[in-house]
């Protein structure tokens, strides 16, 4: 993938969330951002995009293009413990 250092929108990140803006998609949001950082956590909100990434339930976390988490809210430990921070 690309990377870009700290760019302050998380384009290109290695943890994704993917989701369509639900209540629980926003919510492993909030918990991967409070895990991993504001910043470091790119939300993905585009369906072809979360399509192409083989994502069938929602919301997923996705570590390096792999989909780790797919259809549950996890705590920012768990989010932590699957992005190997």
């Amino acid at each position: 993938g690309k990377k870009k250092g700290a760019a302050p929108s998380a384009e290109g990140a290695r943890v994704q969330v993917m989701g369509t803006g639900c209540k629980k998609c926003h919510a492993l949001y909030e918990a991967a951002s409070e895990a991993l950082g504001e910043g470091s956590v790119e939300y993905v909100t585009d369906m072809s995009r979360i399509a192409e990434a083989g994502v069938m339930t929602l919301p997923a976390l996705v570590v390096d293009g792999k989909v780790v988490s797919a259809g549950k809210v996890l705590a920012p430990a768990e989010v932590r413990e699957l992005a190997g921070e």
